[in-house]
């Protein structure tokens, strides 16, 4: 029964995400693929005066059920929210927010829109870590990216 409430909730997210669409004068956006299930979001930010508290965000972009109810509740869940707070959103974080168990594969589609939030964030003062120590998938069921020298290992 409790299985059959968190579907409900993630196909509610899918159907009718909260927070999807542009800002017009976004102070910082962030965008991530997930290659794997052909995931594309972007997470756009307007910042308080202070540069200090999330005024406003948005995402928008497409992927599989996951993906995008994972980026709805992510971007309410940092909606007003201090930046100090946002930086310490972790894996863990979104698999609270899901309620269900995700395979491997799942939980990439569900990173996906935490790894654009922490490009978005990159250039602040508090970074989000999206490195292992963060939370994100283990190096046996990651993805290679290429690093800054191409190499695809990290320095």
């Amino acid at each position: 029964m409790a299985w059959d409430m968190y579907q409900e909730r993630i196909l509610d997210h899918y159907k009718r995400p909260r927070n999807f669409g542009h800002l017009d004068h976004a102070d910082l956006s962030g965008s991530e693929n997930n290659p794997l299930c052909g995931d594309h979001i972007t997470i756009e930010l307007t910042l308080d005066a202070a540069r200090s508290r999330v005024e406003d965000v948005k995402f928008n972009g497409d992927g599989c059920a996951i993906s995008v109810a994972t980026a709805s509740l992510l971007t309410s869940k940092i909606k007003g929210a201090p930046l100090t707070d946002v930086a310490k959103t972790h894996r863990q974080d979104l698999e609270k927010m899901l309620s269900i168990p995700l395979s491997p594969v799942r939980i990439k589609c569900a990173l996906t829109s935490l790894r654009a939030l922490a490009q978005a964030l990159s250039s602040t003062a508090t970074p989000l870590d999206a490195t292992e120590e963060g939370g994100e998938a283990s190096p046996s069921t990651s993805d290679s990216s290429p690093d800054a020298e191409g190499t695809g290992h990290p320095a």
